[in-house]
């Protein structure tokens, strides 16, 4: 009986062992992601994402605040979700960000040329 009590408790602390080690490498990449995902907010907000894309940035925001309320619950699974969805609100929101900029560019070129095509036509009838 003595021989058995012995298998089952190396086999019950081998079974610790891997769940504990499973659940403590789960926290590295969580942190990871909420670390990305917070950077692509501020890269998105310093892009203009709050004023091109509010929608988006508002969405990211909001999931990174509940990535680290996950983090802090030890929740690193829904983390890590949370802050993969962040990171991409937040790209949408830079991408749109420069997408608006480029399109006022345009416009504001094409304004100019216009401007120097009246210029050109009213010196040169």
């Amino acid at each position: 009986m003595k021989k058995y009590s012995k298998q089952c408790a190396v086999v019950l602390c081998g079974i610790v062992f891997l769940i504990t080690a499973g659940c403590s490498s789960m926290k590295t990449p969580a942190t990871a992601d909420v670390a990305v995902s917070k950077a692509a907010v501020e890269n998105a907000a310093g892009a203009g994402g709050a004023e091109f894309a509010p929608v988006e940035m508002a969405s990211a925001r909001q999931k990174l605040v509940l990535a680290n309320k996950a983090m802090a619950e030890k929740d690193y699974k829904q983390a890590s979700i949370l802050a993969n969805e962040a990171e991409a609100d937040a790209k949408l929101a830079q991408g749109k960000a420069r997408s608006a900029k480029a399109q006022a560019a345009a416009e504001a070129l094409d304004a100019d040329i216009r401007f120097m095509r009246e210029e050109l036509n009213r010196v040169n009838p």
